[in-house]
């Protein structure tokens, strides 16, 4: 482990991925709040991607050990000792989601042998292989990783459902916090220039801001925008497996002219105000963060009925929630919008007030330091 900056809490965050997701996003957004406060290092299940390392601010201090234990395997004895020998030294473990559980089983094996600091764990949704249905030996798994720690962190009802019942946590260790944004960063006017994409004058853009992959199903996204007339394109704005699945869907609706995959991209806040409608596709979400984005900007979001999300939005966005998994459904609720610019502004509004309201990100924060000063026993 890396040596620790003055007086820092030194704080180990064990991510199942590092890219510029939603919950990564939210953890470097922490980072930067709480600032010199914390000493930070970072592990990611998949080295390579660490995407939002570049959203973290220079004043923070972050370290990224190339020695620390996979994060990936089998739970075998000798694994399992060998990430929580990992974890001495430090004053608090956090880990993310399934690819970081692993860690979290290390701590309730061994934390009161090797006198292992406290864990907080956060769940933030599931991939494609539980998209459907979760696995009755993961939620066992689950439930025995997380004995012993201090407080499971997750954004939405569903997932505070399910961390009760499925994974059977105790009421007061279980903590839910919506996610938050810097809603007056995304209510400023969008950089067309930070956007690979140029809007010309007269068109219209349906956005998204995803990682391309199989549970955001974005071919149903361009199927549902396929009779959108000609002055309407899509944009998807992330990287990620499936721009080859995209691509073909695009092709195979006759619309790959209007389909533009600009890649990820750094700064939401300076491109989601290019779009006249934000839409969601996915087989599952929890409490996507770039829905509370979407809002923020004064947008009218278009998704599918899964999650936290119909609980998100403004009142008046609520009669665009739609069926899921139906490109026709969602393909009728971009017509309506398309056709209605006061009806898309009206909503916009409502989204943006509701945003400021709720999901402001320096109320998520208090959460946090609140939640995490409990597990340390100290407040930060």
């Amino acid at each position: 482990m890396s040596e620790s900056s003055g007086a820092a809490i030194r704080v180990l965050h064990c991510h199942s991925t590092f890219s510029a997701g939603g919950k990564e996003v939210r953890s470097v957004g922490l980072m930067n709040a709480f600032g010199a406060a914390l000493d930070h290092t970072v592990v990611s299940a998949e080295p390579d991607a660490m995407g939002a390392r570049a959203l973290i601010d220079g004043s923070v201090t972050v370290h990224y050990p190339t020695d620390f234990p996979s994060l990936k395997g089998l739970p075998t004895p000798g694994r399992l000792a060998a990430l929580a020998e990992a974890l001495k030294g430090y004053d608090l473990i956090c880990t993310y989601n399934w690819g970081a559980i692993d860690v979290a089983m290390a701590h309730a094996v061994f934390a009161g042998n090797f006198g292992l600091p406290p864990l907080v764990h956060h769940e933030d949704g599931f991939n494609e292989d539980e998209a459907g249905g979760l696995k009755t030996r993961r939620n066992l798994y689950r439930r025995a990783a997380l004995n012993r720690a201090s407080r499971l962190i997750v954004p939405s009802t569903g997932l505070e459902r399910i961390a009760l019942n499925a994974w059977g946590q105790p009421r007061a260790k279980v903590l839910r916090i919506a996610n938050g944004i810097d809603t007056a960063a995304f209510a400023a006017p969008p950089q067309p220039g930070a956007l690979r994409v140029v809007k010309r004058g007269g068109e219209r853009w349906i956005g998204t801001l995803a990682g391309l992959r199989a549970v955001k199903q974005l071919p149903l996204m361009v199927q549902a925008m396929a009779e959108m007339p000609d002055h309407w394109h899509l944009v998807i704005c992330g990287d990620g497996p499936e721009r080859d699945a995209i691509r073909a869907a695009a092709e195979a609706c006759e619309i790959s002219h209007r389909v533009h995959l600009p890649g990820a991209v750094a700064d939401p806040a300076q491109v989601i105000g290019l779009f006249d409608i934000f839409a969601l596709s996915s087989a599952s979400e929890q409490f996507p963060l770039s829905v509370v984005e979407a809002m923020a900007a004064g947008l009218p979001v278009v998704a599918p009925d899964v999650g936290d999300i119909r609980q998100m939005v403004a009142e008046p966005n609520r009669a665009f929630i739609a069926v899921p998994d139906d490109p026709q459904a969602l393909g009728m609720m971009f017509a309506e919008l398309a056709d209605d610019p006061d009806l898309r502004a009206r909503i916009g509004a409502a989204n943006r007030d509701r945003a400021r309201t709720h999901y402001d990100a320096a109320q998520m924060a208090g959460h946090y330091r609140a939640g995490y000063s409990q597990a340390l026993g100290r407040d930060f």
